[in-house]
């Protein structure tokens, strides 16, 4: 991974930028700066999609809190965020820089959750850091105010990872190996370990790697469908282990304390069909219908799954796609830093919320996918567009953590039409959306497309997403009042 990937070059430009204001404000091309950033760093380090939206969503209050702390107005999140009480504030009369508060608390909690990442994730970070810390030496900010600001950045640092800490996380990796419960309609992972292509990539070269035991190597089976980026990276890793498609992700994700979520189940949802085989039950239609769909599927909806797919490895997941989406408003709608910090956070906290949410539905149902159904009982050959992910179908995962976001950000920013250029790094090509609820109904049909939903599992995961979205956004302006 090269550091050209993390985006880096436009933190530069803000230091020509900033010396040219005369009140070192914050720049909020620092808090896109710090958004995109993150998109690669999930990439890079192939995370799955549950702890990919845990990174992002403590990373953003970490930015977010040193923005408080240090503008006026700007309320802190301590009191609505599950379990965070107060955080240190400034010392009252003394003069704070609210960029470096906000960048030192930013690396202070990054630095304790990538002490596994790979070393060219760590220089990207350490070099983005050393760029807007010089921003703020341009723009004339005092050497004696710099070492406050950063010392107070520390402490609230330091304060978020203790929090983190008490999440629950720690204990999911100490679990008993998970065994999916047996029975007729439950999932079980039964996606052929072929179809992953497992490769190695460095700086100077691409190759294929025989060496994996994660995956076995196929290389006719190298695209769009089953292509996973796996580069060099250690066995055993227990807070960035590298994504297994051919194991379980996350079986017990339902039992981390949620941001902003009472409980994780606080936004219910139906139960999916009982499991039926014959051809006029609920479940059967549903999977005709999917069938059916990959036998007419036009070269737009084909490009729509493979647009949506933001596969772990080679992608920076959904939770790094809506982040993406989130950055270029920045831009586009001129949001002042504490706005763009502001939409970090809430849409940060839903994303995560529906993870959480999400997987605890899953593993409560565990339906099983098209793909099994299918091949049971219509056609034993069938195979999917894309490769199916392995965790149960019910709730889509992609429609509820897609209209969590998008609840958010409309709920912010109102109806706002859009380019998406997220998927340009992996070659698709930029899609056009009238506003974010179209890309988020766009992103759980994907998902139809792809084979690996069922109707059901689209419904329901749209459902939980604008449940949770709408709370996100309502427990801060409550918890204000």
């Amino acid at each position: 991974m090269t550091l050209a990937r993390f985006r880096l070059a436009p933190a530069v430009a803000l230091i020509a930028l900033a010396a040219c204001t005369s009140a070192p404000k914050t720049d909020p091309r620092m808090v896109s700066e710090w958004m995109h950033t993150l998109y690669g760093v999930v990439r890079a380090e192939r995370i799955s999609p549950p702890v990919a939206s845990r990174l992002i969503g403590y990373a953003s209050v970490a930015l977010y809190e040193g923005l408080s702390a240090a503008t006026p107005g700007l309320p802190s999140m301590a009191g609505t965020l599950n379990g965070l009480a107060e955080l240190p504030r400034p010392a009252a009369g003394e003069s704070y820089d609210a960029t470096l508060v906000a960048v030192e608390a930013e690396r202070i909690v990054l630095d304790s959750m990538l002490g596994e990442a790979l070393p060219t994730t760590q220089a990207a970070l350490a070099r983005l850091v050393d760029s807007l810390r010089n921003t703020r030496t341009a723009v004339g900010v005092r050497e004696d105010v710099q070492a406050r600001s950063e010392e107070l950045g520390r402490r609230i640092g330091d304060a978020i990872v203790a929090w983190s800490r008490t999440d629950g996380f720690d204990s999911t990796r100490r679990m008993a190996a998970y065994v999916a419960p047996k029975g007729a309609g439950l999932w079980f992972n039964d996606a052929p370990s072929p179809i992953y292509t497992t490769q190695n990539l460095s700086g100077a070269t691409q190759f294929v790697s025989l060496d994996n035991p994660n995956n076995m190597l196929q290389s006719a089976g190298a695209s769009d469908r089953g292509l996973i980026l796996n580069r060099p990276k250690n066995e055993g890793l227990a807070n960035l282990p590298p994504v297994k498609m051919t194991g379980t992700t996350e079986p017990y994700w339902g039992t981390i304390r949620p941001f902003m979520l009472k409980t994780w189940d606080e936004c219910p949802i139906d139960a999916p069909p009982a499991y039926d085989t014959m051809p006029g039950s609920a479940l059967y239609q549903d999977a005709r219908a999917i069938y059916d769909l990959k036998q007419q599927l036009t070269e737009d909806q084909r490009m729509v799954a493979l647009f949506w797919a933001d596969n772990a490895g080679e992608t920076a997941t959904p939770a790094g796609h809506w982040t993406a989406i989130a950055a270029q408003m920045v831009s586009q709608r001129n949001l002042t830093a504490e706005d763009a910090a502001r939409l970090f956070v809430l849409t940060s906290a839903a994303t995560a919320d529906a993870f959480i949410a999400g997987w605890g539905y899953k593993y409560k149902f565990s339906l099983l996918r098209p793909r099994t159904y299918i091949r049971r009982v219509i056609d034993p050959d069938w195979e999917p567009l894309i490769p199916t992910p392995p965790f149960p179908a019910y709730p889509s995962g992609h429609s509820a953590l897609s209209a969590a976001a998008a609840t958010v950000a409309t709920a912010l920013l109102g109806e706002v039409a859009f380019d998406d250029k997220t998927e340009l790094t992996v070659g698709h090509p930029v899609r056009r959306f009238p506003n974010f609820d179209s890309a988020a109904v766009e992103a759980g049909a994907s998902r139809l497309y792809g084979g690996i939903h069922f109707q059901i599992d689209n419904v329901g995961g749209q459902a939980l997403g604008r449940c949770i979205g709408t709370l996100v956004v309502e427990r801060p302006a409550s918890a204000a009042r």
